[in-house]
């Protein structure tokens, strides 16, 4: 139940209020008024399930508006969706307000919701709403359907494969120093507060991909994870690791980019054969993309300069379990 001392409201009157409208597209979620919502299967297609929490204090600023926040929820979970080239079409929100949360918040918060549904093509069917004498927590199940065996997994790049990347890396980590004054960079800023999930892109080439994930917790520490469940090793070469011209103005190092967290960008492997079809699809689609390594035989990712020095760091993404910096 919700504090009504601060929104004024119950929990059932403030998920009326402000998040039953946004069911109104998915019939099976009954308006929110039932304890479970039903989903029809689509022919040829496979159910693709993820989550994903942000805390506040942790991966967003305690002063973040709460349109901006309800944004980056929702893409920091459609970028798993498009990890796995799934089309995303629901999602389930878990709310866990602290007593600081009034309606004005709320009503901001389901404000966001809308535009990034409307532009991503949600409905809400269902999740929880809950007070904390804790920090703000919110959590979202993002529902998606992607075709039977389109589908790329971690575990499944192969030695010899290229290793690619979306967009700029860097731009989130450096975006959260913005964030806190740290450095000054409007776009940085931007680009930590509100993630662009890859979805049309991961739709593309989830045919011509093998393993595949997004960056959530930095490069190196992420593509660490397709190795591992790979059972090979990876060589990155930094100097094709693409980077913002807004990143390159902070003075950071394409080290600090491939170690900070937060870009929401796709890293995937594929056969050298596939280079142009990939290209071509990237081109279709708007989103650059570089090829940064390949797929060899070992454990680990090791990373070279131009001159083939090991360069690796040991710092390689972020852990929430080893006491750092959040935000």
């Amino acid at each position: 139940m919700t504090d009504d001392r601060n929104t004024g409201q119950d929990e059932f009157s403030l998920i009326a209020r402000y998040f039953a409208p946004l069911s109104q597209s998915f019939a099976g979620a009954m308006s929110l008024k039932d304890d479970a919502a039903f989903i029809a299967p689509e022919p040829g297609k496979v159910l693709v399930v993820t989550t994903d929490a942000i805390v506040s204090g942790v991966h967003f600023l305690p002063d973040t508006p709460a349109d901006l926040v309800a944004r980056k929820l929702v893409r920091v979970n459609l970028s798993d969706l498009s990890a796995k080239g799934a089309k995303p079409f629901a999602v389930l929100l878990n709310a866990v307000f602290p007593p600081s949360i009034d309606e004005a918040w709320v009503e901001a918060f389901s404000s966001g919701l809308k535009r990034d549904f409307d532009e991503f093509g949600l409905s809400l069917i269902g999740g929880d709403t809950v007070s904390t004498p804790g920090p703000l927590c919110l959590a979202l199940t993002a529902l998606g359907w992607a075709g039977i065996g389109l589908t790329p997994y971690r575990s499944v790049a192969k030695p010899g494969d290229d290793i690619w990347v979306s967009g700029t890396i860097g731009d989130g980590g450096a975006g959260l120093l913005a964030a806190q004054g740290k450095i000054v960079s409007d776009v940085l800023k931007d680009r930590y507060q509100l993630p662009q999930p890859r979805v049309e892109l991961g739709q593309a080439i989830a045919g011509l991909v093998n393993a595949a994930m997004d960056v959530s917790d930095g490069l190196i520490q992420d593509l660490g994870h397709i190795c591992k469940a790979s059972g090979l090793a990876a060589e990155l070469t930094m100097e094709t690791i693409p980077l913002s011209l807004a990143f390159r103005q902070t003075g950071l190092s394409v080290i600090d980019a491939a170690s900070m967290g937060d870009d929401y960008e796709l890293l995937f492997t594929a056969s050298p054969e596939q280079a142009d079809a990939l290209l071509e699809q990237s081109l279709r689609c708007g989103v650059d993309i570089a090829r940064i390594g390949r797929m060899i035989e070992g454990q680990g990712v090791r990373c070279r300069d131009a001159q083939g020095n090991d360069v690796t760091p040991r710092r390689k993404g972020w852990n929430h379990f080893i006491k750092e910096g959040g935000a």
